[in-house]
């Protein structure tokens, strides 16, 4: 994507999440903490693009801080907080929660690969983002929309 505009989360933009600098942009592409680019990435993510593709997500997900839960949890700030405990009062499946860690860029891209795959027993009822570019630009978007 010519033009586009680099975006570049330190640790303090994601709430603590050690690992250094994820740099997302036409020059290095999703990287993963030290320049390592993530297999399979495109070159550029965007996040009006990322914008665009959330309002079929909307249809379950809130994004604003403080909006409510739907069917699915709001995700503000879901870069960088525990898997399955973004909302502390949403009642995320034993499946989501037995994943543990942290959303991560690579975590969030499997997840939305295939929610079935990463969290057997899941209630995410999409199957799955199959275009690499559009899971980057829902990534970026995800990315600006938190602490």
């Amino acid at each position: 994507m010519t033009g586009a505009r680099k975006i570049v989360l330190g640790v303090a933009a994601l709430g603590g999440l050690a690992g250094g600098i994820l740099a997302w942009g036409p020059s290095t592409g999703p990287a993963r903490p030290g320049g390592e680019p993530s297999p399979g990435a495109p070159a550029s993510a965007s996040a009006a693009a990322g914008g665009r593709l959330f309002r079929a997500c909307a249809a379950c997900h809130t994004i604003g801080r403080g909006a409510p839960d739907l069917s699915g949890p709001n995700l503000h700030g879901v870069l960088g907080a525990p898997v399955g405990g973004n909302r502390p009062h949403y009642g995320y499946t034993r499946a989501l929660l037995s994943a543990g860690g942290r959303w991560t860029v690579e975590r969030l891209d499997d997840w939305l690969r295939d929610p079935q795959a990463f969290a057997p027993g899941t209630r995410m009822t999409i199957h799955g983002v199959a275009r690499a570019q559009d899971r980057a630009d829902l990534i970026a978007y995800l990315a600006g929309q938190g602490p």
